[in-house]
């Protein structure tokens, strides 16, 4: 059985296991986007787990798609985002640069032709019978000389198109791709544009390296010298030992939220769910406001909700290590972080003003306060050791520090 042009399948990699199991379909119903709905066999399975239980339990019923995603948020989170959809629309049409209106194709056209190495433990196929691996494998050098002519609205030749698309499944908007290194390893590499206000993989690289100062959970990183090039590789979290999967919900499905209103969910309603379903709900405050102290701390203003994740394992949530850790560009003292981290709508990426909302964490004056000193002093006593792990040169740091990283405006009445 194969699917027709108004389906997909959904194949998933059970935890612990190595190969995919068909588990369901998603179908266009009148218009209204695309509906899904679990297979009988996949229901009858005793090792059957849910894709995201709070959204999508195991249920013999027509789940409908999420606000404007589409489809349910669960499913949506493995589809490609801003930057594979660039790549799978030159891909298919040729249009790059400002012709490549991404809204020309369809949900099930970016699943279909996106690569099946993608977020979580989920694929899209044509088929309900026959899994088939769409992966190309390529050197770190023509990935990278693929992101850059894509990015700078150049043509791509057929072997740079078929290796970039492998790498079309990772969401966010920047050049990236998928790597995989001679032990198994795989990796998402991230690419300088020619746009960037300051060198926006290195800041990140030592931002990484920050937030492991401060305690925060975050993926193995490093920077590696590709063409002349830096270029930031994270060791991928929702990959397990020999080829296992882990399920990943961002946090904008963790809210059951859409693109139009994501801006209005707030790093508390997180915590709701986190205190719900997670596995660790008694720290999930503390170290959710933690994360938040840092964020405030080196400018990261791009703080939305898909920059938020947790793993799936099937009973509960755990927050995913920290990503996106990327300084935004400022210039001034007064920023604001991308979604409020009170039930007020308090956004300033200020520590007076976050530590004034320590209560919506369970947290005492002193327990918060001790957070955001630790996390101004990891700043602090770790930037020159971070910048060097980032290799930021010396003109890159004194254009960040004490502007991105501890910016006065931060410090304000605290």
């Amino acid at each position: 059985m194969t699917s027709t042009s108004d389906r997909a399948f959904v194949w998933v990699w059970l935890p612990g296991q190595t190969t995919p199991v068909p588990a369901g379909v998603l179908t266009k119903q009148s218009g209204s986007g695309l509906w899904f709905h679990y297979g009988n066999e996949y229901l009858n399975r005793s090792d059957a787990v849910s894709i995201c239980g709070p959204q999508l339990p195991l249920e013999d019923k027509w789940f409908e798609p999420t606000g404007d995603l589409g489809m349910p948020g669960p499913l949506r989170d493995g589809s490609p985002d801003g930057w594979g959809r660039r790549v799978i629309l030159n891909h298919l049409t040729g249009r790059r640069g400002a012709t490549a209106d991404v809204a020309d194709l369809d949900e099930l056209t970016y699943l279909h032709e996106s690569g099946t190495n993608r977020l979580g433990a989920i694929d899209f196929q044509r088929s309900v019978t026959e899994w088939q691996q769409r992966e190309v494998h390529a050197t770190l050098e023509q990935l990278l000389h693929a992101a850059q002519l894509l990015d700078d609205g150049q043509q791509l030749p057929a072997d740079l198109t078929n290796a970039i698309l492998a790498g079309s499944t990772i969401g966010g908007a920047r050049p990236k791709a998928l790597v995989t290194d001679n032990n198994g390893t795989q990796w998402v590499a991230k690419f300088s544009t020619t746009s960037d206000p300051f060198p926006v993989v290195n800041a990140e690289a030592t931002s990484i390296h920050l937030a492991r100062l401060a305690g925060i959970d975050v993926p193995d990183f490093q920077v590696a010298k590709v063409a002349g090039r830096d270029v930031l590789l994270t060791r991928r979290f929702d990959r397990g030992a020999e080829g296992t999967r882990h399920f990943v919900v961002s946090g904008l499905t963790m809210l059951q939220l859409d693109e139009s209103n994501a801006r209005y969910g707030t790093y508390v309603e997180l915590l709701d769910v986190l205190r719900t379903h997670g596995r660790h709900p008694a720290k999930a405050g503390s170290d959710l406001y933690r994360r938040i102290a840092f964020n405030i701390a080196i400018s990261n203003t791009d703080d939305h909700l898909r920059n938020h994740a947790a793993i799936w394992d099937g009973q509960t949530l755990d927050l995913t290590p920290a990503y996106d850790l990327s300084p935004g560009s400022r210039s001034g003292e007064t920023a604001f972080q991308a979604i409020a981290y009170s039930r007020g709508g308090q956004r300033a990426s200020n520590f007076a003003d976050l530590l004034s909302v320590r209560s919506e964490y369970s947290l005492s004056k002193p327990a918060a306060a001790e957070i955001i000193t630790s996390v101004i002093e990891s700043v602090h006593d770790g930037w020159v050791d971070a910048a060097d792990h980032g290799r930021l040169t010396a003109d890159a740091r004194m254009l960040l520090w004490g502007r991105q990283y501890l910016n006065p405006g931060t410090l304000h009445r605290l």
